[in-house]
């Protein structure tokens, strides 16, 4: 008779033990920690900022709550920040976030710059570019 060979059926691994399996290095992990923390301070700040500006149903029994919004706002936008997205705000004539100056300000601070120190820049995408000066005298 064949003596049987057990298999060891490997052990179930939690959330943490798969993600520690994927990524070896401590650096790594942190990293992933890191961005599981900034997301759940994401999802925080967004319910409460949501809590703020909506009526609950009175048949949930949960009291509404008076609260200035500004805190958890900015911690909202930090973290939104974090992960490279940044907010505008809309402000008058159209302009953006831009230190207050509109399209058309900045299109004649671009063109009084321009008059007071002409310069040209020419941006090259391909290399090699060899300049050099023109021997040719013009007659």
């Amino acid at each position: 008779m064949d003596p049987e060979v057990k298999k060891d059926e490997p052990k179930k691994k939690g959330p943490l033990g798969k993600i520690k399996e994927k990524v070896e290095d401590s650096e790594e992990q942190l990293a992933v920690l890191s961005t599981f923390v900034r997301l759940g301070i994401l999802v925080w700040s967004g319910g409460i900022l949501t809590l703020a500006y909506i009526k609950l149903p009175p048949a949930l029994g949960i009291p509404e709550q008076k609260l200035d919004p500004t805190f958890i706002a900015s911690v909202f936008t930090g973290v939104l920040a974090t992960f490279g997205v940044q907010t505008a705000k809309k402000g008058a004539a159209g302009s953006t976030a831009t230190g207050g100056i509109s399209k058309a300000d900045m299109e004649r601070l671009i063109e009084k710059a321009s008059q007071t120190a002409p310069a040209q820049t020419i941006r090259i995408e391909q290399a090699p570019v060899v300049l050099r000066p023109d021997d040719t005298k013009k007659s």
